[in-house]
């Protein structure tokens, strides 16, 4: 492991990462090391980690590597690998341009749930940094069969299974206070629906085609965002709401608010799902290699 080691630290709508620059795939971050950076008392503290690798260096990339230069090795703040994170890609994009890998416009990112298309906008805040939202093509939504329930203490109630490259189990609620803490995932059945764990969210109305959620991020607890969350909120609305763009021939656009800011989801007739938001870089620094090596024993 190097002397020092470069990191960066960013959010999307409050859902934050700790960045890990590693082109050639040459840094070691088993699960103790991710959990021991993402700790937000003894460490940098993230709700995940971004590893930054070139997709010809990653053996899980390297299939998508002729389409996608970069991929996003996501961990969970734990240290547990996910296949995607929504709000992690656009923060990932918006390292990938403030390193001056990429320019604005369209990029395409490998994720072990797939390849992502990126649009980032032209803009240029007051400091000369960059701004502007980012929209991530997301893929398409699945909906498995099945009835599923969540359930906070004594109450319960249905969900509908969403996989948007990772599972998402959402229940609409009169009151966003009945998701309780969140700290603990909220147990849900089947168990044989969500065999590695899920997603879950707890979501009420706010308006036509405008919504609220609350998450429990699996293996992160509860946090301020959850993107690929936020597109299964709107899917699952829609689908409430009898606004199947397959169905309707018409985009389905909700407003989706998290406790971190404000997301914008597009379903498109063909079932492609646009998410847009804004995506910040915060700071940057070196990690030392003897506190890693502490931390780790």
């Amino acid at each position: 492991m190097s002397t020092r080691i470069a990191f960066l630290k960013g959010h999307g709508t409050e859902n934050d990462f700790v960045i890990v620059p590693d082109p050639e795939n040459a840094i070691d971050l088993p699960p103790a090391a991710v959990a021991a950076l993402c700790d937000r008392r003894a460490g940098i503290g993230g709700d995940g980690l971004l590893h930054v690798v070139r997709s010809a260096a990653h053996p899980e990339a390297l299939p998508m590597a002729a389409e996608a230069e970069w991929f996003m090795d996501y961990r969970n703040g734990d240290g547990s690998i996910a296949e995607m994170c929504g709000n992690g890609v656009r923060v990932f994009a918006r390292y990938l341009q403030h390193a001056g890998h990429v320019s604005a416009g369209d990029i395409a990112v490998a994720t072990r749930g797939g390849v992502k298309t990126v649009h980032i906008a032209k803009t240029v805040s007051d400091s000369g940094s960059a701004a502007g939202d980012i929209t991530v093509g997301m893929g398409k939504a699945l909906l498995p069969e099945g009835d599923v329930t969540v359930s906070v203490g004594e109450r319960g109630w249905p969900a509908r299974n969403v996989n948007m490259g990772n599972p998402h189990a959402v229940a609409f609620v009169d009151d966003l206070a009945h998701a309780g803490d969140l700290r603990t995932p909220p147990p849900f059945s089947p168990a044989a629906a969500y065999p590695d764990g899920v997603n879950v969210e707890f979501v009420v109305d706010r308006g036509p085609r405008h919504v609220a959620l609350r998450v429990h991020e699996r293996g992160a607890g509860e946090t301020r965002s959850c993107g690929t969350g936020a597109c299964a909120v709107a899917v699952a609305t829609a689908r409430r709401d009898g606004a199947d763009p397959g169905v309707t021939g018409t985009p389905a656009t909700y407003t989706v608010d998290v406790p971190g800011g404000t997301l914008v989801i597009t379903e498109r007739p063909d079932g492609e799902i646009e998410m847009t938001g804004p995506a910040v870089i915060v700071a940057e620094g070196v990690i030392e290699s003897e506190w890693l090596e502490n931390a780790l024993r």
